[in-house]
């Protein structure tokens, strides 16, 4: 097992790979339970413009796993964001992991660990103190394995404003 994750290779991304990011979250999202194609649909098109800019930007930072033949086979995101001082971080700069995505083929093999780790390396070599996620079920003994911890957040979803 350890074999077959230590012969992919963790290589950084580019603007030139938006569309595997895109192909991963769309994969993600189906992989849990997200089946309402025209809302995914709707939601990977205004992403692909907030990526874009986001790369463009430097705000978004992008880690593949990649095969011999040079095949992506996990990839990881991170979205560097401006953020209010807060008493246990007075940094104005926080990480959000995204688009964390393992092909089936390739799981639990130990790539988004490592995927995780270099992510993670940049976020401390970049000065960052607090770097967040939001978690599928699968993913959970994953992230609180490399210090992740559980917060508690709230989410109210406001109505369209009609016109």
């Amino acid at each position: 097992m350890a074999k077959r994750a230590a012969a992919c290779r963790i290589r950084p991304g580019t603007a030139a790979d938006a569309g595997i990011i895109l192909a991963h979250r769309r994969a993600m999202f189906e992989d849990i339970g997200h089946l309402d194609r025209e809302a995914v649909n709707a939601m990977l098109m205004a992403y692909a413009v907030w990526l874009r800019r986001n790369l463009r930007k430097g705000t978004y930072h992008a880690w593949f796993a990649t095969t011999g033949k040079g095949e992506v086979v996990a990839g990881a995101g991170l979205w560097i964001t401006e953020w209010p001082p807060v008493p246990s971080d007075v940094s104005t700069t926080r990480g959000y992991v995204a688009n964390v995505y393992t092909a089936p083929a390739h799981r639990r093999k130990g790539l988004a660990r490592r995927l995780l780790k270099a992510l993670l390396a940049w976020c401390r070599k970049e000065g960052l103190k607090t770097v967040t996620l939001h978690s599928s079920d699968d993913g959970v003994r994953l992230y609180e394995s490399l210090g992740f911890e559980r917060t508690q957040e709230m989410r109210l979803k406001l109505p369209r404003r009609r016109k």
